[in-house]
């Protein structure tokens, strides 16, 4: 009697089938990205520094509580309003001496219990450990907001242009125009509203 060969499972498209597979979740795959706070650190400096004393009028202090509530000068706020309380504070100009206190440039209310000139006003921004991040992050942005918002406002009375756009010409590789001066003219605006942000954990 002869014996009946065993059947055999055809493995010719399974490679094909993998390949697959391996495409479709590929491209349907989503990574996701965690948002972060771009920071540029200041040069080390091997010299020793001296104590700067602070004027308690020309610091802003922001604090984040463990529940995420905003506290701006002791001070429950909405995180809405602390760009436009930011902005205030920042373009004061309640100095009244020459002395590097007066700012001729300034459109704030002259306060003379608030910041004297923006390059002395300093923003302190304080946070719990159970903060969570994605209210730290929130409250980063609306601060730098205040800043590039004080310094389109500058440019625009300058040079006609905002500031942003002045920053984008500079990093535009087919920019026509002069390189350098464009530079000058963007540290200018950068000496004149330094973006002075401490920030410290409680």
């Amino acid at each position: 009697m002869a014996k009946r060969a065993a059947p055999e499972v055809n493995a010719g498209s399974m490679a094909d089938i993998a390949f697959l597979l391996l495409i479709f979740f590929l491209v349907t795959t989503t990574i996701e990205t965690d948002s972060g706070i771009s920071r540029k650190l200041p040069p080390i400096d091997d010299t020793q520094q001296e104590d700067v004393i602070i004027k308690e009028k020309n610091l802003f202090t922001v604090l984040i509580n463990g529940k995420d509530q905003l506290l701006v000068e002791d001070e429950l706020m909405e995180l809405k309003d602390l760009r436009k309380a930011a902005t205030a504070f920042l373009d004061n100009g309640g100095g009244t001496d020459n002395e590097g206190n007066k700012c001729d440039y300034c459109h704030g209310k002259k306060d003379p219990s608030s910041s004297d000139h923006p390059d002395k006003a300093i923003i302190s921004l304080k946070n719990d450990r159970e903060t969570t991040y994605s209210v730290y992050i929130s409250v980063q942005n609306e601060l730098v907001a205040a800043y590039n918002d004080l310094r389109d406002r500058r440019a625009q009375d300058l040079y006609g242009i905002t500031f942003k756009e002045m920053q984008k010409n500079l990093s535009d590789v087919n920019y026509k125009g002069n390189k350098d001066k464009l530079k000058e003219k963007i540290e200018k605006i950068q000496v004149e509203y330094p973006q002075k942000l401490s920030e410290v954990q409680n």
